[in-house]
């Protein structure tokens, strides 16, 4: 209007009356072509409904979910692993096998000394830090995560996760294990005592000291960063509204951090017995890998791997979506999908969209 004007050009009450009237049959005429709109999910064959005018704020809350439900997915992976890890190992050394040539080396270095279980292990650990970081650097450092947390950089951080876990328990078995008399002595013949010491002590400190402290620092920081953002919003809420009211991207976020913290302090509690022991045995007190006591340290440090699924079955909510999806009567109301390779469509009223 403000550049015709200034051309030259002059409108009269019944142009503009005119222009008004076409402007509103091209907004209906929008409205009513985008009122419903479909996305579908190509891997999962599910439709996504959305009312026009929620598109933008939904499919960023569903992205968000995504990107945490893909972060999980690592951890699970390695839970699977150590999981099934454990079982073959454990299995193997109940066979009790003489081990004789080099099927029998092998076997010692890469089952029955636990070496790939512990590769899975500390991977697992180094992973959970990086999840605990990540979660840091989105809620206190907001702005600058995004330059950050690039796509590449979360693949690297898996990448080294997987590699440096195998890596330090190759390296570790290889120069401390061998087979004698068709037994597995693994983790036992160091070069001197204080390297053994030296190794125990590094062992305590990088997977249980460096782990209470990017814990505490990191969710520590996080809780105070959520406490202060909540006084912001109950100072300007106004009448007759709730401080306490989330909206989706906000709860899909707190929801993420509350799993994390109670699976950190499970990591801490189960493991701790574990870790004091295996430092303990570097220093010659007569501890040994066959006592009992060892096995019920490293029984608590194996609950942890199996109870994790639980944990976020009942705390995480996609997974929590997905595992109650999977039960037959709670499908019972929705409309049954076609055969294999077809798509439904679940389209929302206009009334549906108007309630909203």
């Amino acid at each position: 209007m403000q550049l015709a004007a200034s051309a030259g050009f002059r409108y009269t009450s019944l142009d503009l009356v005119k222009l008004q009237y076409e402007y509103r049959s091209y907004e209906q005429t929008v409205a009513k072509r985008n009122y419903v709109l479909v996305e579908y999910k190509e891997l999962i064959f599910v439709p996504t409904v959305r009312c026009y005018g929620e598109d933008n704020q939904d499919s960023q809350d569903h992205e968000l979910m995504l990107q945490n439900f893909r972060c999980q997915n690592i951890q699970h992976i390695f839970d699977l692993c150590s999981s099934l890890l454990l079982v073959i190992t454990f299995t193997l050394k109940l066979c009790n096998i003489y081990l004789t040539g080099a099927l029998g080396y092998w076997l010692c270095m890469i089952l029955l000394s636990e070496s790939l279980l512990w590769s899975s292990l500390n991977g697992s650990v180094i992973n959970l830090l990086s999840i605990t970081v990540e979660r840091y650097l989105k809620v206190v450092h907001h702005t600058w995560s995004k330059k950050v947390l690039r796509k590449w950089v979360k693949i690297s951080a898996a990448a080294f996760a997987w590699i440096s876990g195998i890596v330090y328990n190759m390296v570790l078995v290889f120069s401390t294990s061998d087979v004698v008399d068709g037994v597995c002595f693994a983790f036992v013949y160091f070069n001197s005592r204080v390297t053994a010491v030296a190794h125990g002590i590094w062992n305590f400190i990088t997977f249980f000291g460096v782990a209470i402290f990017v814990f505490v620092f990191c969710y520590g920081h996080i809780l105070v960063v959520i406490r202060r953002q909540a006084r912001i919003m109950a100072g300007h809420s106004g009448p007759g509204t709730s401080a306490t009211t989330q909206n989706p991207s906000q709860q899909i976020q707190s929801n993420v951090i509350k799993t994390m913290i109670i699976v950190s302090v499970f990591y801490v509690i189960t493991w701790m017995p574990t870790y004091i022991y295996y430092l303990l045995m570097h220093f010659n007190l007569g501890l040994t890998m066959l006592s009992t006591t060892y096995y019920m340290a490293i029984f608590m440090a194996f609950f942890y791997i199996s109870a994790n699924p639980f944990i976020y079955a009942t705390k995480f909510d996609p997974v929590k979506s997905v595992l109650v999806s999977l039960i037959p009567w709670t499908n019972s109301q929705q409309p049954t999908a076609a055969t294999s390779g077809t798509r439904t469509v679940r389209v929302r009223t206009a009334q549906e969209c108007n309630q909203r």
